[in-house]
């Protein structure tokens, strides 16, 4: 037997849901690490855009008091008197030319002091290159912010217009560190937790394919087991999920292959000896025909005649068993619609010369209407095999009643003899292969032991049903009970 191949490592289930489990994890780590940040950003962007923009709308409407140009003295005052409600590192105005009025910039305090706005001199006169300061001279609000670094860096602009005249341009600039420093917080946090969720991740997920893998590991050891011929092995598996409930069908399969299996022993070694029986027997004959120097014609004749008789038995066996591996093996076929009272004059017509050598009468007490779904060699085997042994195992004298009636969506076919009848401890093995009530009687009457076999398994095929009673006061009645052939439906059957 071949052995099993050992799966390495990495094509295995346990690493394949190991790493199906880390690559999801690290999937949503990654939006964790990336969705919180840009969705922080934005908002910090956006806050500064409303505050910065707004500050320069005010500014610039601060400076447009009049239809007089603005001059660097009073742009230096205004500016002045609202530096307090700016929070711009460093405040510029500039005229409609781009040249810089005043410029303030803020500079932190040493040794802890609080910072200041410091007025430079040194761009005072200068042009203003920057893109913000042209494109409010032409009359838009603008604003820019990067991040780098761990710093935003915003830029706003607004033009100082006085009755659509446009008289200069408010330049805000912030260096904003403090929100820098919470955004790359946020960050740190987020891969502190990042790392231990990737460790926790890690590990459970090594424990959790391994428990998973684990049990599917029980399963794959007892189908090995069970390969080997062990069909009583068994296996356990915990819980409740699909595993569980696999391992469950598993036994369930395994039960019935045990059962095939002692049935398909059981099957070999009944026909084995009942083959073996007529061989010797056949075997025995030859041996004293050979072995006799003078046998006179009579004598070997009724030797001849037991060989043949022999042979016959040995014929009517295998006939038998090519019946049941036919209709173990053979797939369904479409049945047809059978009048059963038909099918049962014909075997009433072959089994009269029989009926007639034993002396026993025949009765039918057929119905007409009584059509099943069913192809009409498998009815005749039915009907032939009941009726066959009603009359073999009969009395000299005895009676046969073969009755067959249509009710609803059923056709009732029973068969009752006046016979010996079959003791109660033996009905319910009735239908075994082989099996027989009294052996010698039955070889005597040319029985197999596989007719009811036969019986039991067509009926089976077409949804019917059979059974077995004692009939009072003496002999035996079978009951086949078949569903109706209907002619809108087809099997009339009850699904």
């Amino acid at each position: 037997m071949p052995q099993s191949k050992k799966v390495p490592f990495w094509r295995s289930l346990q690493a394949k849901f190991a790493l199906t489990y880390i690559v999801i994890v690290a999937a949503a780590l990654a939006l964790l690490n990336t969705y919180p940040v840009m969705v922080s950003q934005d908002l910090a962007y956006r806050s500064k855009e409303t505050s910065m923009t707004n500050q320069a709308s005010i500014l610039a409407s601060a400076l447009a008091t009049g239809p007089e140009a603005l001059t660097a003295e009073g742009a230096a005052r205004t500016v002045e008197l609202l530096l307090g409600s700016l929070g711009g590192a460093r405040v510029v105005v500039t005229d409609p030319s781009g040249l810089v009025l005043c410029d303030f910039q803020w500079e932190d305090g040493g040794g802890g002091d609080a910072g200041q706005y410091i007025q430079r001199t040194d761009t005072v006169g200068q042009y203003a290159l920057f893109w913000e300061l042209v494109t409010a001279l032409r009359g838009n609000i603008v604003f820019r912010s990067d991040y780098d670094d761990g710093v935003f860096r915003s830029r706003a602009a607004a033009p100082v217009t006085y009755r659509s005249m446009t008289q200069g341009a408010v330049y805000l600039y912030e260096c904003d560190a403090e929100q820098g420093a919470l955004l790359q917080g946020i960050q740190s946090n987020l891969r502190s937790i990042s790392v231990v969720i990737c460790l926790v991740t890690l590990v459970m997920g090594v424990v959790f394919s391994k428990a998973l893998t684990r049990r599917i590991a029980l399963l794959l050891d007892a189908i090995r087991t069970v390969r080997e011929g062990e069909y009583s092995h068994r296996v356990s598996v915990k819980g409740g999920d699909e595993l569980s409930r696999l391992a469950d069908e598993f036994n369930e399969l395994t039960g019935r292959l045990q059962t095939t299996e002692e049935v398909r022993r059981r099957f070999v070694s009944d026909a084995s000896h009942e083959l073996k029986t007529p061989l010797a027997s056949i075997r025995l004959l030859t041996d004293s025909i050979l072995q006799a120097d003078h046998m006179d014609s009579d004598t070997a004749r009724e030797f001849l005649t037991d060989i043949g008789d022999e042979a016959e038995r040995l014929t009517r066996i295998t006939e038998k068993l090519l019946t049941l591996t036919r209709l173990d093996t053979a797939r369904t076929v479409e049945a047809a619609p059978v009048d059963v009272g038909v099918v049962v004059e014909r075997v009433e017509h072959m089994l009269s010369p029989l009926a007639q050598a034993v002396e026993v009468t025949l009765e039918l007490d057929l119905r007409p209407g009584c059509v099943i779904p069913a192809t009409e060699d498998e009815l005749y085997q039915v009907a032939f095999n009941l009726m066959e042994n009603a009359v073999k195992y009969n009395l000299p004298g005895g009676r046969v009643f073969v009755t067959l009636r249509g009710s609803g969506s059923r056709v009732y076919l029973r068969v009752e003899d006046t016979g010996v009848g079959i003791p109660e401890e033996d009905l319910p093995k009735i239908f075994d292969r082989f099996y027989r009530v009294d052996k010698a009687r039955s070889r005597a009457a040319g029985g197999t032991g596989l007719g009811l076999s036969i019986v039991w398994d067509t009926v089976r095929r077409y949804g019917g049903t059979v059974t077995v009673r004692r009939r009072e006061p003496e002999g035996t009645c079978f009951e086949v009970i078949f569903p109706r052939w209907s002619e809108e439906g087809g099997d009339s059957h009850e699904k």
